[in-house]
């Protein structure tokens, strides 16, 4: 079991956007009281180091699309991770931005779960048809079976990120030629939505100085997609160890810089990097953001079957102002995080059904 994670810091050093990815989709498994279903991310079929596996958004980098998926105007992308990441069903993590008035035309995804994600600005976001506008940080997940769009109305580019989870590591999707300008707005979403922001965390029951809050939990997802959890970490404050044997996650900084530990192996990271694995500790040095899904991935399958449960077990730790904070294990539930002026977490997971 894999679990993807997204570790996003705001504020004091930027802001990182969502882009797509993707995991199999698979019937969520309920464990003491607890419906699990998630993102699983793969590790490489060869042996890397931390570093090697680490990915780095940098805006200088993006490569300019239009007309993506019949949407309006431009945008600007990189992929973080795609199908080889992980081992489970994990399809793509992207960044970028939406330039003004450009966007992603309406389409559906019958396959697999995405969900689009503002860090910054104003959209508007449509799911089957309703459109209304969201301030970042916020994202609407596009459930299986159901068509989403985004436009960028503002005269401003807005941070964006995509995560994709499938029901197979095969991406699928069914344009509607709709780009969404001009389309009709309801005050109120009449759509699930999730907002990232720090007034709505709360302490972590047992962690001082950390806070912490689901974003969305299992119960949003038809695949493996577990939840999306958002945490902050203060300085000197740390998480608590946990194990999950069969998750994976992924951590994915918004803002400041740290390390971040994996095995044993640690290495630093800053804005931008996406970390493709759930046991690396992380050490924060500014305020960091942090959101993380998890997914379970088939049980046996070709790519998950024949590992060691201790190779897919995923253990975060947290260090804040050069300062060891604590670790934190996948575990069947979530990852816990730290919250506080230093290190702001996000996590989900997604578990391997049982057969």
């Amino acid at each position: 079991m894999t679990r993807f994670m997204l570790l996003i810091q705001q504020e004091r050093t930027g802001a990182v956007g969502p882009e797509y990815w993707g995991a199999n989709a698979m019937k969520r498994l309920a464990t003491n009281g607890f419906l699990l279903a998630g993102l699983l991310l793969a590790l490489p079929a060869t042996a890397q180091t931390l570093a090697g596996r680490i990915s780095h958004y940098d805006p200088a980098k993006t490569r300019d699309l239009k007309s993506v998926h019949g949407g309006a105007g431009t945008m600007k992308y990189m992929g973080l991770m795609d199908t080889k990441t992980l081992s489970t069903d994990f399809i793509f993590l992207h960044r970028g931005f939406l330039n003004p008035k450009g966007g992603i035309g309406q389409h559906f995804h019958n396959q697999c779960e995405e969900m689009f994600v503002i860090l910054d600005g104003e959209a508007e976001f449509t799911i089957n048809g309703r459109t209304s506008r969201l301030s970042g940080p916020a994202g609407a997940p596009n459930r299986m079976g159901s068509s989403h769009a985004i436009y960028n109305h503002t005269d401003k580019p807005v941070e964006w990120m995509n995560i994709n989870v499938g029901t197979s590591k095969t991406y699928d999707n069914f344009d509607m030629g709709d780009t969404r300008e001009g389309a009709a707005l309801d005050p109120i979403p009449q759509f699930i939505t999730m907002k990232l922001e720090k007034s709505l965390l709360k302490p972590a029951a047992g962690q001082t100085g950390v806070s912490r809050r689901r974003a969305l939990g299992p119960s949003v997802f038809y695949t493996p997609w577990s939840y999306l959890d958002h945490v902050l970490v203060a300085p000197g404050a740390a998480t608590t160890a946990t194990t999950l044997p069969d998750m994976s996650e992924v951590y994915y900084v918004i803002s400041g810089e740290g390390s971040v530990t994996v095995n044993g192996e640690t290495v630093a990271i800053k804005k931008g990097d996406a970390v493709p694995d759930g046991d690396a500790p992380v050490h924060a040095t500014g305020e960091i953001h942090v959101v993380s899904g998890d997914q379970r991935g088939e049980a046996g399958g070709a790519d998950q079957g024949d590992q060691d449960p201790e190779d897919v077990r995923r253990r975060v730790r947290v260090e804040v102002a050069g300062g060891l904070v604590g670790e934190q294990q996948a575990r069947a539930v979530g990852d816990r995080a730290r919250d506080g002026d230093a290190l702001l977490l996000a996590a989900g997971e997604f578990r391997r059904p049982v057969s």
